[in-house]
């Protein structure tokens, strides 16, 4: 298990696949804010909730030239039907070896009713256009958490030359 990064640091880089087959990596994004959240698993009551506040703010988000990725370890089919489930219009990365969770201190041994297994942590990175982190959300609740990025980003964006 990794440490978390810390606001300043970079980013650390990394390249996955959508649910489509398409790669992003990160370092394609420099120049434009990214919000890059990890997220336990598709279609879950959490994870909808807080997919689904970041797809009533993509039209925001857009405005402020950033993207929205969310990340977890299943794979592209679940990526494709939680996206059509749920219309959610940002991007779906597959993390199916936890490797980018891994990097970002965000795969972490949990204990649930006694029982203990390895999953995500909820945990969010606002990625500036220079690639360091802006600002680093832990333990995140997932109602209303994209008003929190946006927050922090128009005070991120508000430091910029």
């Amino acid at each position: 298990m990794s440490n978390i990064p810390a606001v300043g640091e970079i980013a650390p880089d990394f390249e996955l696949r959508d649910d489509e087959g398409r790669h992003h990596r990160l370092a394609d994004r420099t120049g434009h804010f990214t919000v890059v959240y990890f997220y336990p698993a598709d279609d879950t009551p959490g994870c909808t909730k807080e997919a689904c506040s970041f797809r009533d703010a993509h039209a925001t988000f857009g405005d402020a030239d950033t993207e929205v990725w969310g990340i977890s370890p299943q794979g592209a089919a679940s990526k494709a039907a939680f996206r059509a489930k749920y219309g959610l219009p940002f991007t779906l990365l597959a993390d199916e070896d936890h490797a980018v969770a891994d990097s970002y201190g965000s795969w972490v041994e949990k204990n649930q009713y006694g029982r203990t297994y390895w999953g995500v942590a909820r945990n969010s990175f606002l990625v500036g256009p220079d690639g360091r982190l802006a600002h680093v959300w832990t333990k995140v609740k997932p109602e209303n958490h994209a008003a929190e990025v946006l927050e922090a980003l128009g005070r991120a964006r508000a430091t910029l030359p």
